[in-house]
Formats: C-alpha cells, structure tokens, sequence
C-alpha cells in the first residue's frame, strides 16, 4: 500500500477516479456473513450467493477468505471490490510478518482492515460499499475474537455472535436464540448453517444450502492451531442434518441446537 501510494496512487482503491453516477451501478454483491465465538476459538462462515439487483448473478461466490495463520474475512457488498481488498489485506499482513519477523497483533489486524475500508468510502458513496467481517483467534488472550465494520471503516468488537450482509437480521434473530456459551465446535459449526438457513429463509439475497447442485455454505474454525475450512464433505454433512431436521421444525429449533 506504502509503496503504491509513493509511485501509483490512482491504483489503490481509494484513489482511483470514478465517472458521474448516473443511475444506479450495477454489479455483484456478496451478501451474509455470520460468526460466533466458542470456548476453543471462533467460527466464521458465509452463504454462497451473489445478487446484482433482483437477479443471482452468482451461486458458489466463495466470501470467506483466510487472512492469515489465525484470521479469516468474511466480505458482504459489492463483491470484486471485496475480493480485491482482502487480496490486498493479505499481502500486507504477509509482508509485516516477512519484514518484522512476527505476526501482527489481532487488534492491530483489525485496525489495518479499518484503514482499508475507510480509504474506499469515495467509491461506498457511489453505491459500492465493501462490509467484511473479521474473525481470528487471539493467541496472547487464548480465545476467538470478533470485529464488525461500517462502510466508514469504523470498528465494533462483537461479542459471542456477529453478522453482517443482506440477511444479517435474520441470522442474529437466530443465533441469538441458539447461542450459548458453553458450545463446542460441532455445535458451533451446527449453529451458523442454522443461522444462514433462517437469513435464506426470509431473505432473497441469501442462499441456502443447494443439495440439487451440492452447494453448500463455506464454514471456517480458527482455533489455537490455526485456520481450517471445513471440506466438502463436513459442509454437505452439516447442511443435510440441519435440512433433515426442518423437515419436522420448519422453523427451526427453539431452546437448543440438539
């Protein structure tokens, strides 16, 4: 970032010139992102749809993104802008820990991404506002902590549960019906496919898990041994057991996860 903005600065996403609005600028948007703290570290997990207006422009859009060994971002709005900064937030961290020797602090992660997100406010004025979720596991506190955003890179600590994206208020409504503070990591896993189902539920721009073309949410756990996505087969796994149970509650459960 440094060095573009000595040599190039209309590169960097904050600089670059944009036409006059005339209308409103189409283009792909990324939409929920939930998150939710457990005794053992955080998990942070996404749908995978992509909508352009009223339209899906995208199906298997992946939003989850490691940031590094013990990070992950989540990314809700306009989509390639998302995907571009989080490319960028990672080769930054990257090169702090090549040139210092060490990782940079969580706090100090999540500050960075603030700085990111408020040099794009030119472009959220315009209708192209990145809102990413960050998540990681804190290894000087020993346990999972969560960061929200606004589009004016203003930063919120989140406490047990976050979301974010189109369907935010219907993931909250259940996680916060769900959550407890005892969860292990399957119930954890088991609690944001739960919360996504609800977001997809009421929520057109949120996909719920497609058994037709075996698209299913991207679920990640940061743990004190670092990053881990859940494969194919543990995703599918979580996601048939929570449509199995619908099929007897189609709303959901009430008191607890199992």
């Amino acid at each position: 970032m440094d060095f573009l903005g000595e040599h190039q600065p209309e590169m960097l996403p904050g600089n670059r010139q944009l036409p006059p609005v005339q209308g409103v600028i189409e283009a792909p948007h990324g939409t929920t992102i939930v998150a939710v703290t457990f005794p053992g570290g955080v998990v942070l997990a996404g749908d995978r749809r992509a909508t352009m207006g009223n339209m899906i422009a995208q199906r298997d859009i992946e939003k989850v993104f490691p940031a590094d060994e013990y990070s992950a971002v989540g990314i809700a709005g306009t989509a390639g802008l998302a995907v571009e900064m989080v490319k960028l937030f990672q080769l930054e961290l990257e090169h702090f820990e090549k040139v210092e020797g060490a990782q940079l602090s969580l706090e100090g992660k999540a500050n960075r991404l603030s700085t990111m997100i408020r040099s794009n406010l030119g472009m959220a004025m315009q209708g192209l506002a990145v809102v990413p979720l960050f998540a990681g596991y804190d290894v000087d506190r020993g346990r999972g902590r969560i960061f929200s955003y606004d589009v004016t890179g203003g930063r919120s600590e989140e406490q047990n549960y976050a979301t974010t994206g189109s369907g935010s208020i219907f993931a909250r409504g259940a996680m916060k019906k769900l959550f407890r503070e005892d969860l292990t990591e399957e119930q954890a896993t088991t609690l944001v496919v739960q919360a996504l189902y609800d977001a997809a539920d009421d929520d057109s721009a949120t996909g719920g898990p497609d058994v037709a073309r075996r698209i299913y949410p991207i679920i990640t756990v940061i743990t004190e041994d670092g990053f881990r996505r859940l494969s194919e087969d543990e995703g599918s796994a979580l996601a048939r057991a929570v449509l199995e149970r619908r099929l007897e509650h189609p709303d959901g459960p009430r008191a607890a996860l199992l």
